[in-house]
């Protein structure tokens, strides 16, 4: 199983996420409302500003205070250190 950091020692399953996205758009935002509101969302911003939405296969949204391009290259670099393996 692989573990990916998304910020602030919170780490999540590098095989459960669908897609890593930017939380500036209407329909994000819908969703991540829809998620709080269904009690699906994950808040590991500690307090700070949302910059990263991990789309899971479960449902769940997790909200990271890091960049997207941040967390999709700590995904790549993980896949490089297996194949290297």
């Amino acid at each position: 199983m692989q573990l990916i950091n998304i910020g602030f020692g919170n780490i999540v399953s590098a095989n459960r996420i669908i897609s890593i996205v930017s939380p500036d758009s209407a329909p994000i935002k819908r969703l991540v409302q829809e998620a709080k509101d269904a009690k699906t969302a994950i808040d590991a911003t500690y307090g700070r500003r949302t910059r990263a939405v991990l789309i899971m296969d479960s449902g769940h949204v997790i909200l990271s205070a890091v960049q997207p391009e941040t967390v999709a290259s700590r995904l790549d670099k993980d896949d490089k250190d297996e194949e290297d393996e």
